[in-house]
Order: structure tokens, then C-alpha cells, then sequence
């Protein structure tokens, strides 16, 4: 499966609890997507969110049903580590 990092931009502070994870991984697994996990900017407007998808139009239409914006979707397949080596995603 394809990896994709995403970025959200929200008008508002976000504040994320149990309910509403849960709600967003249902929607996501009904979509055949995967959050692994996401970095919150320090105004907290803007996610950086790392997902497992068959594709970046499951990712928009999960968003889509949840309500969460989906601004920017890279596919990516390796990282680079600060010595220079890289290895798959």
C-alpha cells in the first residue's frame, strides 16, 4: 500500500479527542485508510498527518466524510536520514 503525507490547514485551533479520532477511523476504515500518525504545528492549524491509502482519492474522499481538510497529499517512498541513508517507507 502507498504512503502519503498530508497537510491540513484549519481555520481554528484543533482539538482532537478519543470520540473524534475514533469517528475519523471508521470513516477511514470504511475508505480502506490508514492514519499512522500526524505532527501538530505549534499554532495548532496546521496538521502534517502520515497515512497508508490505495490511493490519494481515498484519502480525499475520507476527509471529505470527515469533515477535515485535505490541502496538500504527497505520495512518498523513502526516508533520508541525517547521515544520508535512506531506506524504503
Amino acid at each position: 500500500m502507498a504512503v502519503f503525507m498530508i497537510e491540513r490547514r484549519y481555520a481554528d485551533q484543533l482539538e482532537v479527542n478519543g470520540d473524534i479520532a475514533d469517528g475519523i477511523k471508521q470513516i477511514n476504515d470504511d475508505e480502506g485508510v490508514r492514519w499512522l500518525y500526524s505532527f501538530l504545528s505549534a499554532d495548532k492549524r496546521k496538521t502534517y498527518c502520515l497515512y497508508e491509502a490505495p490511493s490519494a482519492e481515498a484519502i480525499v474522499r475520507a476527509a471529505e466524510r470527515a469533515g477535515l481538510p485535505a490541502d496538500v497529499i504527497v505520495e512518498v517512498s523513502e526516508t533520508i536520514q541525517s547521515d544520508g541513508s535512506r531506506s524504503p517507507v
